[in-house]
């Protein structure tokens, strides 16, 4: 027979509650359910399993801050680009024009935002749009494998191979 050693344990009433839960729902004692979680906790394995957990959710949170930081350097290189070519290639406005030029750029900054706001809606995202238009899907175009070849190994066509997009043959 095993010698067990008495402790008291203080709990937070929610913990003490999901306790007895817990227990009556497998079957067991509380001291059977904080001795298991117990020896789960110290033993190496269940070091090594928080471990590889860990790991792998500070590998998401890693991946996560590359394509934030990927993304933040596309918008800024963006705007300095738009602001550059603005800058360089709009005239200054005569004293004479200026209200008129103040209330059509109100005007347009409006309906900037009233389509930036439809675009959010729609869930859209412009810097995605951009990446899948740099970085296409590789499998939406055929290889030069794929078509159809003649008797004497040429196109079936006899003429360029054409590259479309689609699902492969």
């Amino acid at each position: 027979m095993s010698r067990r050693t008495r402790l008291n344990i203080f709990l937070e009433p929610q913990h003490a509650k999901q306790l007895r839960v817990l227990a009556a729902t497998k079957g067991v004692s509380q001291s059977g359910v904080i001795g298991t979680a117990l020896a789960s906790f110290l033993s190496p394995d269940g070091m090594d399993r928080r471990e590889a957990a860990i790991a792998k959710r500070l590998d998401r949170l890693q991946h996560l801050f590359e394509r934030i930081e990927r993304d933040q350097t596309i918008l800024t290189e963006t705007l300095a680009l738009f602001i550059r070519l603005y800058l360089s290639t709009t005239t200054p406005i005569g004293s004479g024009q200026q209200d008129a030029a103040r209330a059509q750029g109100r005007a347009r900054f409006a309906d900037f935002i009233d389509q930036l706001a439809r675009h959010l809606q729609k869930g859209g995202s412009l810097v995605k749009q951009v990446d899948a238009e740099i970085f296409p899907d590789a499998g939406r175009f055929y290889r030069l494998d794929d078509l159809p070849k003649d008797q004497d190994g040429d196109d079936a066509d006899g003429g360029t191979p054409t590259f479309t997009e689609g699902p492969r043959p």
